[in-house]
């Protein structure tokens, strides 16, 4: 069973409109609303890969209920834990000439949710996988990623962390099975210009020697890196086609591994599949499915790997 945390999720509203101008009223052209935060991405596209996945983390008022019929609907087991104060933020996200997004703020988690939480996640066993992804609200601990690990991994669950800077460094000391920065954010930990490749691979052997098992550094339109924690480092470039979506990109590449490797234990199909889910989510106007990730991962096989 694969299991998600998202202790920031949202309702995110998507309005599309021709021009945007400020102090003037915008009307869209089309809208969308789902649930959005970064592991109930992972969640969403790992069933729709038939995986069990369940999403974690936290709700509050109307916002929150519609966050978890929305879940529910895709497919993915719900455990959120409902606040009694506040609402789950909504995040605005406008599309124009430019994106432009507004975020809300949350609702703020009181110690004893914090706890809570914590609770349930002791039950994991061995055969689990836990996915730590996103932000955490300012009324959380900047430590709650590296408490959770440590709780988890002493029953050999199996931990997968998406996070940035101190959150992720957090979780390190606890060998978590997999952890996925993009290029930006293990360049800001390293104090380091990651361009290439080459430079991703060199800094993720580095983020292994912290702790993790696995670093897999996404690189957008240049691929990805994988440090393997049997010392092989795989390189990949990514499918060629037209962004039109960033966001989900990075949490789909995660769940395609994650599915790739519970499929066949292949750490270079892993990455491979997960390269490909990243891009169908990039070439798409929304979470990829299964089948337009195979559509992609056929042809991407099938061409010269860059």
């Amino acid at each position: 069973m694969v299991y998600t945390v998202t202790l920031n999720c949202a309702l995110d509203c998507v309005v599309s409109v021709k021009s945007c101008r400020a102090g003037e009223v915008n009307r869209a052209v089309s809208e969308r609303v789902f649930a959005g935060g970064k592991g109930i991405n992972v969640a969403r596209v790992l069933a729709d890969f038939g995986v069990d996945a369940a999403a974690l983390g936290f709700t509050a008022g109307f916002t929150g209920a519609e966050v978890e019929r929305l879940v529910r609907a895709s497919g993915v087991k719900t455990d959120f834990i409902r606040l009694r104060d506040g609402l789950t933020r909504i995040n605005i996200k406008i599309r124009s000439d430019d994106e432009t997004e507004i975020n809300g703020p949350g609702a703020d988690v009181p110690p004893e949710a914090v706890g809570e939480l914590i609770k349930k996640l002791e039950k994991l066993r061995e055969n689990d996988i836990l996915v730590l992804a996103g932000s955490v609200p300012s009324s959380v601990p900047r430590t709650i990623y590296g408490d959770i690990a440590k709780t988890v991994s002493q029953n050999g669950v199996k931990v997968v962390a998406d996070a940035e800077g101190g959150l992720l460094l957090n979780v390190l000391p606890h060998r978590p099975f997999l952890v996925k920065p993009n290029g930006r954010e293990i360049g800001e930990i390293f104090g380091a210009d990651i361009k290439t490749r080459s430079d991703a691979a060199q800094y993720a052997l580095k983020m292994r020697g912290m702790g993790a098992r696995n670093v897999l550094v996404s690189l957008g339109s240049e691929g990805a890196v994988l440090a393997c924690e049997d010392g092989e480092i795989y390189e990949r470039g990514a499918p060629k086609g037209t962004v039109v979506n960033s966001v989900g990109a990075g949490d789909s590449m995660t769940a395609g591994f994650i599915a790739a490797y519970l499929e066949r234990g292949d750490y270079a199909y892993a990455l491979e599949r997960g390269i490909c889910a990243g891009s169908a989510c990039a070439f798409s106007e929304g979470l990829p499915t299964r089948t337009e990730i195979d559509k992609i991962y056929g042809e991407y096989t099938s061409s010269a790997r860059l």
